[in-house]
């Protein structure tokens, strides 16, 4: 997979974001894809291939290994990584809608007459396009964490796995290959998501309380300028 390229389309968010945003997004590329792309992949590059049984029975070997790994955890954070940038573009795509409106005013109105003060101003409905992707995001990371959780039932690899599925003529036991290796990285990834996901709701309330205090603020001045009106 070319990383590369949603890096180069995740970098556009960047100016858009708040300062938390900023934050998150070095937290996903440093410590999440790199991580992913350099090491984690390596590591489990051959799962399958090293994977080992003590039984030579054909077939075995395989039905043991897709059932104690249903998704492999590479492949199962490849997606999440995916699910969890995609909602970044949601602000990008309004901004566009944003500036090829203004365009059209200006064409039609001349080149001094705007239609927004700042296209990639949170305000009106980009700021609840901006508030629904870290919403989203959220619930990704959530379902993500739930899903390996769910499926693995912890976030440590063992060494060893019992299997009694056909075609294996009795209860095996099988072997994963680098499972301390494997469970330090699963730690990690699980504590990249942990990190985005607080960052996130610390997002969330930021831009909450800003739209409090900017409409208190827009009040309190509406209010003044009445009464210096009626004195």
């Amino acid at each position: 997979m070319d990383w590369k390229f949603l890096q180069g389309l995740l970098s556009g968010v960047n100016k858009y974001s708040t300062a938390f945003g900023r934050i998150w997004l070095s937290v996903v590329f440093v410590f999440r894809v790199l991580v992913f792309v350099v090491a984690a992949e390596r590591v489990w590059s051959d799962d399958q291939g090293h994977f080992d049984c003590n039984t030579r029975q054909p077939g075995c070997t395989n039905t043991c290994y897709n059932y104690n790994f249903p998704i492999s955890h590479i492949r199962l954070w490849a997606l999440q990584l995916i699910f969890i940038t995609c909602p970044s573009f949601m602000v990008v795509l309004h901004v566009a809608y944003r500036e090829e409106r203004e365009r059209k005013y200006r064409a039609k109105h001349g080149e001094n007459s705007r239609l927004y003060g700042n296209t990639g101003q949170k305000h009106g409905g980009l700021w609840w396009t901006y508030l629904l992707s870290l919403f989203i995001k959220t619930a990704f990371e959530v379902t993500f964490l739930y899903l390996l959780q769910l499926i693995y039932k912890s976030f440590q690899l063992p060494r060893k796995v019992q299997c009694d599925v056909k075609p294996c003529p009795n209860l095996v036991d099988c072997y994963i290959s680098r499972p301390t290796e494997k469970t330090i990285f699963t730690y990690f990834m699980v504590g990249g998501s942990v990190l985005c996901v607080i960052l996130n709701i610390c997002e969330i309330f930021y831009l909450i309380a800003s739209r409090v205090v900017n409409l208190k603020h827009r009040g309190s001045v509406h209010t003044s300028s009445k009464n210096m009106m009626f004195h």
